[in-house]
Order: structure tokens, then C-alpha cells, then sequence
């Protein structure tokens, strides 16, 4: 008798897809890198870079640049397209506002990014934290611009208000996928929630940058990400990032395909046509990426407008 072993028993549930050869990452080795992993780790602080594993962490550590992850380093969601551990936090660190403050200094950061994981287990989503961290880094490093990438704070009224009462420089948040793709890469999110977020931010705070970005590569369609880019744009959004999806493993979800450089410069193309005070497209584009030089951009191209 003849055993049939079943196929595929083994297979990953979505199998990662070899990459192209221009998706790669700088490989850095320097003293700066360590100097930056040491000030990080001496302080228990979060990043997103190690969180997320994102590819650029050794070229923008080598130039002292980190984004700080603040509120622990476990969300209350579950996003298909992230690889940082979902879960049930822990208490908020009353001192993690002056670490951070802290270690800034050190890294003596002209432009910091701060950035956050969910928190709906918390009444105000963090948005109190997210203030305490922004005057204490303000308080001990005047002379530098902070940038923060927020979460929606979904049903937690206008508790976003305190984040812009801290007048941070640039007030980001990803709407990371297009509407149709939300209930399966953003369940626990709502498009028009982080839109209106948007919108609400620039209407509370006209000085303030607005910022979001935008992943490809997940199955979305042309078009698609065009009226994404229509939708900013009417939230008077000013700078639109946009990056390659890489999937974390597996488990997360299916790399659709890789866009090809050329298609990033069209996708550019069509963005600084809409009016964006400033487009960044490129495969290994991300948030904080260049973020620093970007804000000095940003300022130069609004007194042009």
C-alpha cells in the first residue's frame, strides 16, 4: 500500500517573496551605530526601529538618529502588516518623559520623532503621555524640532487636542493602506477616523506640519492610491510618505508584489502634482526616515508657497 503524505504540510501560511534586488538596506558598522544602541538600551528605552525591524536601522543609527517608541513595547492591536508583539501593556513609566528628554540630549538630536504603540486599554489612548514627553524633550533640548507619529486615538473623543497643546513641529499619522484593504490589514482602525484625525489636527493647530503615509505593495490598485492621495490632500495634509510593504513573516499578511523604483517616482510624480508641500517615494521609505532633513525641506518649501 502506497502512503500518501499530504502537500504542503509544511508550507508558510503566506510564503515571503525573495527580494529584488533594490530592496537593500545600508549595511553600517560604527561607532556612531554603537554610541546610539548604547544610549538606548543604558536608558530601558523603546525604539521602533528594533520593534518593527525596520531596514534602515543601522544607517540611521550611524547618523545618532532613533525613533523613540514610547508607552512600552506592546500594542493593544493587532495590525497584519506590523511586527511589533501584541498584547496587553503594562503601566505607563511616569519618567520615561525625562528619559526621553534625556536621551535626546545625548544623541544631541536636532529633529527627534517619537511615535507610540496603541493604548486603548488607556481613557485618553496616551495623549497625556504623548504631552509630557513632547515638554520634556522641549524643556532639556529647546534648540531641537519633534516630530510624532501618532495612533488614531479611536473613540476617545478630542483627547488628540493634548497632543497639539504640547506644539510639537510635525504631527504625524499613517493611514498606512487604502479603505478597501483596512478590514484586513487595519481591523482594529477605521480610514475615515485617521483622516478625520488629520484634518482635525491642522484645523486645532494651523503652525503645525501634518504628515502620513502610506504603504504599497499590500493588493491595492492604482486608483486607489490615487484617491488616497485626493483624500489627504482635502485634510490638508502637507507631506505624504510612501514605502514598499515588507513582510515581517509569514504570518502577516501576503506581500501582493514589489514595486519597482520607476513606479515610486511615478506614484511621486502624481503626489507633488496634487500640491503636497512634500513627497517622499521610495522603496525603503519610511516614517522617520531622513525625517531631520525632511523638516528642514518643509520649512523651505512653505515660505516658498
Amino acid at each position: 500500500m502506497t502512503i500518501r503524505h499530504p502537500q504542503n504540510v509544511n508550507k508558510p501560511i503566506n510564503p515571503i517573496k525573495k527580494k529584488p534586488y533594490w530592496i537593500r538596506s545600508k549595511l553600517v558598522n560604527s561607532k556612531e551605530f554603537f554610541l546610539t544602541k548604547t544610549i538606548v538600551n543604558n536608558n530601558n528605552l523603546v525604539t521602533v526601529c528594533q520593534e518593527a525591524n525596520c531596514p534602515n536601522i543601522t544607517e540611521c543609527w550611524s547618523k545618532r538618529h532613533a525613533t523613540f517608541m514610547i508607552m512600552g513595547d506592546t500594542c493593544t492591536r493587532a495590525c497584519a502588516f506590523c511586527d511589533v508583539k501584541t498584547g496587553k501593556p503594562g503601566k505607563l513609566d511616569p519618567l520615561e518623559p525625562v528619559k526621553i528628554a534625556e536621551a535626546v540630549n545625548k544623541l544631541n538630536l536636532k529633529h527627534v520623532v517619537i511615535t507610540s504603540v496603541d493604548r486603548d486599554d488607556l481613557e485618553d489612548g496616551g495623549a497625556n503621555h504623548f504631552f509630557e514627553v513632547i515638554n520634556q524633550t522641549r524643556k532639556h533640548n529647546p534648540n531641537t524640532s519633534i516630530e510624532v507619529l501618532t495612533p488614531d486615538f479611536l473613540r476617545k473623543g478630542d483627547v488628540y487636542k493634548n497632543v497639539l497643546k504640547a506644539n510639537p513641529d510635525v504631527f504625524n499619522h499613517n493611514i498606512e493602506t487604502v479603505p478597501r484593504l483596512y478590514i484586513r490589514v487595519r481591523p482594529g482602525s477605521r480610514y475615515f477616523s485617521s483622516l478625520e484625525l488629520l484634518k482635525n489636527a491642522k484645523l486645532v493647530n494651523r503652525n503645525v506640519f501634518t504628515k502620513s503615509g502610506l504603504m504599497v505593495g499590500l493588493g491595492e490598485k492604482k486608483e486607489e492610491i490615487v484617491q488616497v492621495m485626493d483624500d489627504l490632500k482635502a485634510a490638508e495634509v502637507d507631506f505624504l510618505t510612501i514605502g514598499q510593504y515588507l513582510q515581517p513573516s509569514a504570518k502577516h499578511h501576503p506581500l501582493d508584489r514589489y514595486y519597482h523604483p520607476d513606479e515610486f517616482k511615478e506614484l511621486e510624480t502624481i503626489a507633488k502634482s496634487k500640491g503636497f508641500l512634500l513627497v517622499s517615494s521610495t522603496p525603503l521609505t519610511r516614517s522617520s526616515y531622513h525625517a531631520d532633513e525632511d523638516f528642514t525641506q518643509l520649512q523651505k518649501n512653505r515660505l516658498k508657497n
